[in-house]
């Protein structure tokens, strides 16, 4: 069938059972948005690119679909850059389509130029640049292959604007073939056996929980297993929900923010079982010193990861899928009693760890304490309810206070740490899953990177409820430099940012302030209640930090747990 490349694309799209769009249309992407405009798939104009690329990766986490975005040329889709180095930090799959100045124009610094594709190699898993239109619809084919398979990631899609306008006779590929690419990775099954055999020997246990636990769907399967061995979890931010957070057993975040029960399992315990985890400094900090008791067995999809940061005694490369059902298999094959026996002292240790060292805020009288707040608003919110931070205090407080039951229910950009995430993140998790509630945490610096997308939120009715955490400093700047600093506060102190409550009002979605605790559960009351998308501001002081706390380049076990005992350059 002829078509235009314009057209072309979007029946690919079509095919690959694309329902949504996020984007903002330009002078390069004109003809693409003319042939999108008469299509059945839904399009959602964000109020500026870096909008639209981080919706589409919180569509992408909430649902486990791939996201896409559109973008014109030059600055259009430079402005997504972040989001997309946002999403690959974490292995999520998106395809952004980028419009291109025209293939005469290509190199000559044309208005609206700019090499995306160089640009974004060091970000993205894969990328192209179309000049041919024939070569359009096996592009699209590999693009959304590439990043939804193997380790997921972000693909760039750069398409020359007469490409659009160009005639082709259309046909969508079957299947795929890349040189060099396998998107399903099996590795050697002895290496199963060896963690197997560590298991057998080891006394005290741990389990660590990663992102590609819940990138590859298999959170339940590690569930059983936590159940029939009862050996004791501990999780990255990426892999918070794929354990409960209420089993006796989860022991909550580890590492610079993490529970003192987890870091203290990581430092006494013989055996480290890492599923889809990749180390980074902030799980380990003092690399050397990581888990110095422990043999190591690592289990990841990407071979690049393993010995990368921290030396693995046993390794797994292959895709979780493969991996974890067989490990499962052949423990199911021990004596599991004897084993949970075997382990028994060793939950004691870590459970008692728990119960006398929970996280906590700091106690102050007349105010609204951090902890205080989660704990009201998790009494609004139920199992399914989707949770997303942007990045500071907030995120670390969310992913200690707020306890999670499912895997994709915590979204939150970990890599990268991306402030100005949360809003259009919340925005694309809601637009994927429209039957769930989704709650945005944030804070008064971060809020304000992508407050245009509260016009986005009110043109679509799209129900995301909204609590900013105003303390009028970068939370966590200012706490690093009140610690470590000599309490100099330099360009943190922000009380005279713009009231946000405010800002969302400027925008049509309604919004309420709670100053004191006796305002907290009439100010929750009004934000959950109100129809569509609201905002509360949530007055806390800034005088309170995120706690434990292991400083930068320090051992797991040197956790400052609350202001009084910290003494600048004293380990504790």
């Amino acid at each position: 069938m002829k078509m235009i490349g314009a057209r072309a694309l979007i029946e690919c799209l079509k095919k690959e059972q694309v329902q949504v769009v996020f984007g903002y249309p330009g002078g390069s992407v004109l003809t693409l948005y003319n042939e999108l405009d008469q299509s059945d798939i839904t399009h959602v104009l964000t109020g500026h690119e870096q909008g639209a690329v981080h919706a589409a990766d919180g569509y992408a986490r909430a649902t486990g679909h791939t996201g896409v975005a559109f973008a014109t040329s030059g600055p259009g889709v430079c402005n997504m850059v972040t989001g997309i180095a946002t999403a690959a930090m974490d292995s999520i799959p998106l395809v952004v389509i980028s419009g291109q100045v025209a293939t005469t124009l290509i190199g000559r610094d044309s208005f609206q130029e700019a090499d995306i594709s160089g640009i974004t190699t060091p970000i993205t898993k894969h990328n192209y640049l179309v000049k041919n239109v024939k070569e359009l619809p096996r592009v699209i084919k590999e693009a959304f292959y590439i990043a939804s398979t193997g380790r997921p990631g972000p693909v760039l899609v750069d398409i020359a604007k007469d490409v659009f306008d160009a005639e082709l006779d259309f046909s969508y590929p079957d299947s795929v073939r890349l040189r060099g690419y396998k998107g399903s990775i099996k590795g050697d099954e002895k290496d199963i056996d060896e963690a197997v055999e560590a298991l057998k020997e080891a006394r005290k246990p741990l389990i660590l929980t990663g992102g590609g636990l819940i990138l590859s769907e298999t959170a339940s399967l590690l569930r059983t297993l936590v159940k029939s061995l009862g050996v004791p979890v501990v999780t990255t931010l990426m892999g918070k929900g794929a354990i409960p957070d209420s089993w006796d057993l989860q022991l909550g975040l580890a590492g610079m923010h993490g529970s003192y029960a987890s870091n203290m399992g990581i430092t006494d315990c013989d055996l480290l079982l890492s599923f889809g985890a990749r180390f980074d400094d902030r799980v380990t900090d003092d690399v050397e010193n990581f888990a110095p008791n422990a043999k190591i067995v690592h289990f990841d999809i990407d071979k690049v990861e393993i010995n990368k940061i921290v030396h693995a005694d046993i390794s797994v490369n292959g895709d979780l899928r493969w991996s974890l059902p067989l490990f499962i298999k052949k423990i199911k094959a021990l004596d599991e009693k004897s084993l949970q026996a075997q382990y028994g002292s060793w939950r004691e240790k870590v459970l008692l760890n728990k119960r006398q060292h929970p996280f906590a805020s700091v106690p102050q009288k007349g105010v609204i304490t951090p902890e205080a707040l989660f704990n009201a608003a998790k009494t609004y919110t139920d199992e399914d309810t989707v949770i997303v931070t942007d990045v500071g205090q907030h995120q670390m407080w969310a992913a200690q206070f707020f306890p999670l039951a499912a895997p994709r229910r915590f979204i939150t950009s970990g890599g990268l740490g991306t402030m100005g995430y949360g809003l259009p993140a919340a925005l694309g998790a809601k637009v994927g899953c429209p039957k769930c509630k989704v709650v945005l945490f944030t804070g008064d610096g971060s809020i304000l990177m992508n407050c245009q997308e509260f016009s986005t939120l009110h043109r679509y009715a799209v129900e995301v409820k909204v609590i900013v955490l105003q303390n009028g400093v970068l939370g966590m700047v200012n706490q690093w430099q009140r610690l470590f600093y000599g309490g100099r506060q330099a360009a943190s102190v922000i009380n005279d940012f713009p009231d946000m409550a405010k800002v969302a009002r400027a925008m049509d979605v309604p919004s309420f302030t709670a100053a004191s605790p006796d305002d907290l559960k009439q100010g929750l009351d009004q934000l959950f209640e109100t129809p569509g998308p609201a905002l509360l501001k949530v007055i806390i002081p800034s005088e309170q930090k995120v706690y434990p706390m292991v400083p930068g380049g320090r051992r797991l076990d040197e956790m400052i747990l609350t202001d009084p005992e910290w003494k600048e350059g004293a380990p504790q």
